[in-house]
């Protein structure tokens, strides 16, 4: 309980918690916060550790720990401080579809920009006012869909997860080509020729056939931009049949 209390304190008053502990001049929560973050978006999740923090810092780990408690508790000020930045476009006066589309747009520009996030689990999210704002803008993009409260949070659960699912993948595509160095169009360059002697067309016709087409009008075996394009569509469009339903059972109340 305490230990969760001191998380909770550090998200909501990370001011009073270092006075509480003492001042190092120049050292605050939000420097030890914002040098994680820099960390995570140069190099990746596993380079953010107490330790490394702390050198980046220009200080002994002990230090570090008068601030922030454990590496977990970090993660977790990162993720709610992201989520604080996060831009939010204005939502009224739209039709539902496009607040929905705008909600997803920033949910994949947040996860483009700092690739970590998806690293981090979604069933325990930081209880901060970061999350806070982001949940309290993104329910909002559903007013007058005609949703109860249940619905409104699985709806909204629903399209976060289509993008968190979409933006992951991007994520993994441009780490494997950046690993490889060598961009999709190379790879089946070097590859298409030696599938083309050993795969036979006619026992597997169906996906000879959609390959090459998908192939030919996407240009890559694998398109997240497409993806993620078609995939928002459908479910905006399995949204709607939710939406609709209950909007007219409202209307006909």
């Amino acid at each position: 309980m305490a230990e969760a209390r001191r998380t909770l304190d550090l998200l909501w008053f990370p001011e009073a918690a270092e006075r509480k502990r003492g001042r190092r001049p120049g050292l605050t929560v939000a420097r030890v916060v914002e040098t994680g973050i820099a960390l995570a978006d140069a190099e990746g999740l596993d380079a953010v550790s107490m330790r490394r923090v702390a050198n980046e810092l220009g200080v002994v780990p002990m230090t570090l720990y008068t601030y922030v408690p454990d590496k977990a508790t970090l993660l977790e000020l990162m993720l709610d401080r992201v989520y604080l930045a996060m831009p939010r476009v204005a939502l009224p006066d739209r039709p539902w579809r496009e607040r929905l589309a705008a909600i997803a747009g920033e949910n994949r520009r947040l996860v483009e920009e700092h690739p970590w996030v998806t690293g981090l689990p979604a069933s325990r999210p930081p209880l901060g006012p970061g999350l806070m704002a982001k949940y309290e803008h993104e329910l909002r993009a559903f007013d007058d869909c005609g949703l109860d409260d249940v619905a409104r949070d699985s709806a909204l659960t629903f399209l976060i997860g289509f993008v968190q699912s979409s933006a992951r993948a991007a994520v993994e595509e441009r780490a494997a080509a950046g690993r490889g160095h060598e961009t999709d169009w190379e790879w089946w360059q070097e590859r298409g020729p030696a599938l083309e002697v050993i795969f036979d067309q006619h026992a597997y016709p169906t996906a000879a056939r959609v390959g090459a087409a998908a192939g030919e009008a996407l240009g890559t075996a694998y398109d997240p931009d497409h993806a993620y394009v078609f995939g928002l569509e459908r479910v905006l469009d399995g949204l709607s049949i939710l939406i609709n339903t209950e909007s007219g059972r409202d209307a006909g109340r």
